[in-house]
């Protein structure tokens, strides 16, 4: 089983479209569909949308969605964590090697909260030194 798509609700639908077009280019997702109310990123179809809610209420700093979206690299984690803070989101854990992870692997990776405060994870795993 897999999961077809996430849903995140925004309460600005254009500047969350120009954060997540910034954020999501690194990790290879585009913009696949535009809706009045909804905007779809994906690489060949529309896996992550984003929802306007005008009437979100703002959560506290520890609430929200967290998605972690598997990356190519290192370099690309980087990346979509600055491209994040240059485009109105926050910092929640910097680039850089994670206490856990899959076997042996090394667990590398970012944590940014949107402008409505969900949480958006980039994940790579390195082999082991």
């Amino acid at each position: 089983m897999a999961i077809d798509h996430v849903s995140l609700p925004v309460r600005d639908l254009h500047r969350s479209a120009v954060f997540y077009t910034a954020i999501l280019a690194p990790l290879g997702y585009v913009r696949l569909v535009t809706r009045e109310r909804a905007i779809g990123f994906g690489k060949t179809h529309s896996e992550i949308w984003i929802n306007l809610r005008e009437n979100l209420p703002h959560a506290p700093a520890d609430a929200g969605a967290h998605v972690a979206l598997r990356a190519r690299s290192p370099e690309a984690i980087q990346a979509f964590h600055a491209a994040a803070l240059a485009h109105g989101g926050t910092d929640d854990g910097p680039p850089g090697r994670r206490p856990y992870g899959a076997g042996p692997n090394i667990y590398y990776a970012a944590f940014v909260r949107d402008p409505d405060g969900n949480r958006l994870e980039a994940v790579t795993f390195l082999p082991p030194d």
